[in-house]
């Protein structure tokens, strides 16, 4: 597990973004549960711990300057 600073990814922080607000619009008239709260950990709650953890333990270098 990583602890301190993550490498900034300025190819993922432009996808981020742009994927604009209709997708998410079209994703959630298709699928009633996409981005409703505490749906990921019913789905995947390994995973969900985990992302959970890596967050806290870890910042990013947009963080600092907050």
């Amino acid at each position: 597990m990583k602890i301190g600073m993550r490498k900034p990814s300025i190819k993922k922080s432009i996808k981020a973004r742009t994927t604009g607000k209709a997708k998410r619009v079209v994703k959630s008239s298709v699928n009633p549960l996409y981005g409703k709260k505490g749906v990921g950990f019913l789905k995947n709650p390994e995973k969900t711990i985990k992302n959970k953890l890596y967050k806290k333990t870890s910042f990013s270098l947009w963080d600092i300057f907050k």
